[in-house]
Formats: structure tokens, C-alpha cells, sequence
């Protein structure tokens, strides 16, 4: 498995989370149509995953951000509080 060490851009983005919302979609339609509970978790599967992944990269964008407007106005303590409330929301 290869882990990516560059972020992804907004367009990276953004297309996945096209991908999330049709997995979504996806998922109501085998509702809506009576279909096999296996087929459902699958689907759910797919859109936690894609979140998962879309979460990450947007929390290593935010820490990118304040990692340099904390070494431009050399404010440590605002950064780590930032980040730490970043963590909060997304763990």
C-alpha cells in the first residue's frame, strides 16, 4: 500500500467527495428499492471510507495553515490551540 506525502489539492477534494455523495446516493436508492442489507453496508463502507480520506486531507491542509501563520507571527500557543480543536472535531 503507498501512502501519499503530498496533500491533496481542492480539486482532489472535491472530486471525492463527489465520489462520497454517489456512493450516498447510491445507498438510498438500495433502500428505497428493498434491496440486500450486504449491498447497504457495502455502500456504507464506501462513503465512510471516502470521508475518512476527505477529513484527513482537509485536517493536513488546516495543520499546513496554521503551522505557517504560527511561525510568520510567532504565535505557538494559537496554532497548537487551533489544532488541538481541529483534532477534537475530526477524531
Amino acid at each position: 500500500m503507498t501512502h501519499r506525502t503530498d496533500p491533496m489539492t481542492r480539486e482532489e477534494i472535491a472530486k471525492r467527495l463527489a465520489r462520497v455523495a454517489g456512493h450516498a446516493t447510491s445507498l438510498k436508492r438500495l433502500w428505497d428499492e428493498e434491496r440486500e442489507i450486504d449491498d447497504m453496508l457495502t455502500q456504507i463502507a464506501a462513503v465512510r471510507a471516502g470521508l475518512d480520506q476527505v477529513g484527513k486531507a482537509m485536517l493536513e491542509y488546516h495543520i499546513e495553515q496554521r503551522v505557517a501563520q504560527a511561525v510568520e507571527h510567532e504565535n505557538a500557543d494559537e496554532a497548537i490551540r487551533s489544532l488541538k480543536e481541529a483534532l477534537d472535531r475530526f477524531v
